[in-house]
């Protein structure tokens, strides 16, 4: 069987770039830790949501990385000295990322009981008509 890709649409021009960036989304990995949300809070921006309870402000990091959305946490180990007798909450550090379409911004990013809000938009596009003339060859 063969593997269909936006080449094989001919009228598809210039989304080979898409593709990659698919395949690259694909392959980012999907631990499911730390668990997410994406909602869309209007027409043209959206939330994500980041369960991150444990981890303070200064242990997480939010990157954009040719046109990801990188965010990263990492606890120090603070159990030196400390005898558990059961560790259920354990110190992990963790990256999520997130492809960008062109025109998506990121906004502000707020830590609220445990939980991180990345806030994007993304401008309205333009409509664009453009009259192309043709020369006599």
């Amino acid at each position: 069987m063969s593997k269909l890709t936006l080449a094989s649409y001919p009228h598809m021009l210039g989304f080979e770039q898409l593709e990659r960036l698919l395949e690259r989304s694909a392959k980012a990995g999907s631990d499911g830790y730390p668990p997410y949300n994406i909602e869309q809070t209007s027409e043209n921006s959206y939330r994500i949501t980041l369960a991150v309870a444990g981890f303070s402000r200064d242990d997480l990091s939010i990157t954009i990385e040719d046109r990801q959305l990188v965010i990263r946490g990492r606890q120090d180990d603070d159990s030196e000295g400390r005898v558990f007798l059961h560790r259920g909450i354990a110190s992990r550090q963790f990256q999520r990322m997130f492809v960008l379409a062109d025109g998506v911004d990121v906004g502000e990013a707020v830590m609220e009981n445990g939980l991180l809000h990345v806030d994007l938009s993304r401008a309205a596009p333009e409509p664009v008509v453009q009259t192309i003339s043709i020369r006599k060859g």
